[in-house]
C-alpha cells in the first residue's frame, strides 16, 4: 500500500494526503479470496458459533466479483485528508471547515473495528446544515482523525497509545489546527476517548484536569456503569436487587458483553492474530463477529435488504484495514487499554448522551445523570445500534446538534 503525501513542510506540520492503492493491491485481494479454503457448516442454526458459513460465503462472492474499491477511493479523495506528526506518530485525518460563520469545531471519534469511513456520511451533514433543511446556527467545523494503528495513520512502534494518549493527541490536533474552543464525540473506543479526553479515569482518586479548550463532549458508548456492577458484570456475579428496570437490563447487557471472545483475544494475544493480515476471509469474518445485532443486519444486508449499512459500506471498512494491514495494529488498543468500556469514568464537563435501541448496551438515565453531573443533554433515538453515525447518519447528525446547541 502506497499514498501519496506531500513532505515538503515540516514533520509537524499539516501535510496533505492523497489516497492511491496500487492495482496489484486489489488484484491480490481478489486472488486470495478466491483461493480461500472454507471450513464445513456450523453445526447449529444460529450465531451461537460465530459468524454463518453462508453469510461468509456470501460477502466473499460479492467481495471478489462486485466490489469496487476504486469507487470507495474516489468518494474518499474527494473529501480534505491530511497526516500531521503527534508524539512521534503520524496521524492522518479528514479536516472539513464549514462556510457558515460561528461554526462549531468538533473532533469525531471512531471505534473498532472502525475507522474514519464510520463516520464519513455525517460530514456534509454537520458542516452544511442548509442543505439538508437545518439552520447555519448548527454548524460545524469537522476533523475525523483515523486511532493509532487504524487506517492511514501510522502504526506504533512501541507500547503506550492507550486512550488517554489519543486523546491527548487528539487535544494537540484541534490546537494545531487552530481551534481554541472545540467539543468531541464518539461511540466505541471513540466513546472511552472522549470520556479519558475530557479528564475522566476510572477511580475518582485520579481524575486530571479536562483540557480548557474542551467545551464538552457527546457520547453513545457512555461511561455510565456504576463500579461495583461493572466489576460484579465482569466476573459473572449476580445482578444486585435494587434496581430499576431499566438498570436491570443494562446489567443484564453486561453479561453479555464481557464474555465477548474477540475482545479477549485482541486484549490478551493481539500478535497471534497474524490471519488478520494474511486472509481476507478471516479478516472479515473477525470484524463482522462483533455484536449480534450489527452482525444480524449485515447478513441481511448481503442477503440483498437495505437497512443500516449497504454491502459497499461494510466491505468499504473491511477492505481498508486489509489494504493497510491494519488488523494487528489496531487490535492493540485493547492490550494497550485499562480503563473498562462502560464504567463511570468522573467526567465534569458538559456531556450529551444519546441512546440506540440496538446498541450492545443502553446507558439508564438515572446512571447517566450520576455518572455525568453536568449532563446537558440524554436522548432514546427510534433507531440504530453500534455503529451509530455510519447507520443512522441523519438522526447521529441531529443528536449532535442538539446536545451541543447550549455550549456555541
Amino acid at each position: 500500500m502506497t499514498a501519496t503525501v506531500d513532505k515538503s513542510a515540516a514533520e509537524s506540520a499539516v501535510r496533505p494526503f492523497t489516497i492511491e492503492i496500487p492495482q496489484a493491491d486489489l488484484e491480490d485481494l481478489r486472488s486470495r479470496i478466491a483461493a480461500t479454503r472454507w471450513p464445513e457448516k456450523e453445526t447449529v442454526d444460529d450465531q451461537s458459533q460465530g459468524v454463518p458459513l453462508a453469510t461468509m460465503q456470501a460477502v466473499a462472492r460479492y467481495w471478489h466479483d462486485k466490489y469496487d474499491w476504486r469507487r470507495c477511493e474516489a468518494k474518499l479523495n474527494a473529501v480534505p485528508q491530511f497526516v500531521t506528526e503527534i508524539d512521534g506518530l503520524d496521524i492522518h485525518f479528514v479536516h472539513v471547515r464549514s462556510q457558515h460563520e460561528n461554526a462549531l469545531p468538533l473532533v469525531v471519534c471512531h471505534g473498532w473495528p472502525g475507522s474514519f469511513i464510520e463516520q464519513m456520511k455525517i460530514v456534509d451533514l454537520l458542516t452544511n446544515p442548509t442543505a439538508h433543511g437545518g439552520s447555519a446556527a448548527d454548524a460545524f467545523h469537522v476533523v475525523i482523525p483515523n486511532m493509532p494503528g487504524y487506517g492511514f495513520s501510522g502504526k506504533p512502534a512501541t507500547s503506550g497509545w492507550d486512550p488517554a494518549r489519543i486523546g491527548r493527541a487528539w487535544v494537540t490536533l484541534m490546537k494545531r489546527l487552530g481551534y481554541t474552543k472545540f467539543v468531541a464525540a464518539g461511540g466505541d473506543w471513540g466513546g472511552v476517548v472522549v470520556d479519558v479526553m475530557a479528564g475522566g479515569r476510572d477511580e475518582p482518586s485520579t481524575p486530571e484536569p479536562a483540557p480548557p479548550e474542551l467545551l464538552g463532549i457527546h457520547t453513545n458508548f457512555a461511561g455510565v456503569v456504576p463500579p461495583a456492577i461493572d466489576k460484579g458484570a465482569q466476573i459473572g456475579s449476580p445482578i444486585p436487587a435494587g434496581l430499576s428496570d431499566d438498570e436491570r437490563r443494562t446489567a443484564e447487557q453486561l453479561g453479555d458483553l464481557y464474555p465477548y471472545a474477540i475482545g479477549l483475544m485482541m486484549g490478551l494475544r493481539p500478535q497471534t492474530l497474524y490471519g488478520l493480515t494474511d486472509s481476507p476471509v478471516f479478516l472479515a469474518a473477525f470484524i463482522l463477529d462483533h455484536d449480534p445485532a450489527s452482525q444480524q443486519m449485515i447478513t441481511r444486508a448481503f442477503a440483498g435488504q437495505q437497512e443500516g449499512l449497504s454491502r459497499d459500506d461494510v466491505l468499504d471498512n473491511i477492505t481498508l484495514f486489509w489494504l493497510t494491514r491494519t488488523g494487528v495494529s489496531a487490535s492493540r488498543l485493547y492490550w494497550e487499554s485499562k480503563f473498562s468500556y462502560v464504567a463511570v469514568k468522573n467526567v465534569t464537563v458538559p456531556v450529551a448522551v444519546s441512546v440506540f435501541p440496538d446498541e450492545i448496551y443502553q446507558a439508564p438515565r438515572s446512571w447517566a445523570e450520576q455518572a455525568y453531573p453536568n449532563l446537558i443533554h440524554y436522548n432514546r433515538v427510534e433507531r440504530g445500534g453500534h455503529f451509530a453515525a455510519w447507520e443512522q447518519p441523519e438522526l447521529y447528525a441531529s443528536e449532535l446538534r442538539a446536545g451541543f446547541r447550549s455550549l456555541r
